[in-house]
């Protein structure tokens, strides 16, 4: 759980420096009358922008990424926006997911439901539903309106942050979109906004396997989240995450330390999904029998060396009878 500076600031230069090199040969060939060449910088700066911002959001929402307090939040306000996620309402909404994971009415970030929604899956590969939910979120919260939900989880003293942060988020995009009418070039909005529906598909890829397929309703993280072991630029780009079940066993601690975690309590999990590949051949059949209608889910095996889980105290927090 130690905290320390040195491995996200290294991280978050070669990001936002990867951001500023990409971005910039992208407009550069853009300008120069050769669009078709800035593809490939555009399609490395999308996933920067659209998809590494997801998980840096989520690292500096836990205050763990970096030990000092300011750059932690400098980092999540940057990535929040990148995201189109209100910093002020993701903040607690993410505080539930943690407290309630996958319990079906608290968790308000379960991204596979059951039975999936398969489209709202597919377009947002593209970003086309939780980046439009997003931006129509920030409207209204701009006009400083928060819906019945977020207030469950909202203090009611977060609620001006939340009003004031999407004003400016609204300027911002509105004097994005002045630019690029003015000049007469989409530029503007490939750099800013644009990147979060292009580049979204590495987190929406990443993000499925987090709890995809497998048991809701129960607290044992190792039944309702999974690990994958991912190549090293997977890795970078979602930032230690795929240890997904020791992070949500252990939430305070550092993404860079996760992978030492990982190895001192694997005898306690499930094994890992050995690539992203694999995940995803475990996922989808149980996902399309939910398609079908039945009531299914993976049911991940222990190994002997397991502590089990104790029931009492599962039942105990639902606040049922144990069985």
């Amino acid at each position: 759980m130690q905290r320390r500076d040195g491995p996200a600031i290294r991280d978050t230069l070669i990001w936002l420096g990867a951001m500023l090199a990409f971005g910039g040969a992208a407009s550069w060939l853009w300008l120069a009358g050769h669009p078709w060449w800035s593809v490939p910088f555009f399609l490395v700066y999308g996933v920067l922008y659209g998809s590494a911002s997801d998980s840096r959001w989520h690292e500096c929402g836990h205050g763990t990424a970096f030990r000092t307090g300011w750059m932690n939040d400098a980092v999540y306000h940057l990535a929040s926006f990148m995201i189109v996620r209100n910093p002020h309402i993701w903040r607690w909404s993410h505080a539930r997911h943690h407290t309630d994971t996958i319990i079906v009415g608290r968790d308000p970030e379960i991204a596979v439901m059951r039975p999936p929604a398969l489209l709202r899956l597919i377009l947002n590969v593209f970003g086309l539903a939780d980046a439009w939910t997003g931006w129509g979120a920030m409207l209204r919260h701009a006009a400083g309106r928060l819906d019945a939900e977020e207030k469950t989880y909202v203090p009611e003293s977060e609620w001006p942050k939340v009003v004031r942060t999407a004003r400016i988020w609204t300027a911002i995009y509105a004097a994005t979109i002045a630019l690029a009418l003015a000049t007469g070039s989409v530029l503007p909005l490939l750099l800013i906004g644009g990147p979060r529906l292009y580049g979204a598909w590495h987190h929406i890829l990443t993000g499925l396997l987090q709890h995809g397929g497998l048991a809701d309703d129960v607290l044992d993280h190792r039944l309702n989240s999974r690990t994958v072991l991912m190549n090293p630029i997977s890795r970078f780009i979602y930032w230690n995450m795929n240890y997904h079940v020791e992070h949500h066993m252990f939430p305070m601690v550092p993404y860079h330390a996760l992978p030492r975690l990982h190895a001192l309590i694997k005898h306690d999990l499930p094994a890992p999904s050995p690539s992203i590949l694999a995940g995803y051949r475990e996922m989808i059949p149980i996902l399309r029998r939910q398609l079908r209608g039945e009531d299914v889910f993976l049911r991940r095996a222990l190994p002997p060396t397991a502590r089990p889980y104790r029931e009492d105290f599962h039942a105990a927090a639902l606040g049922t009878a144990a069985e």
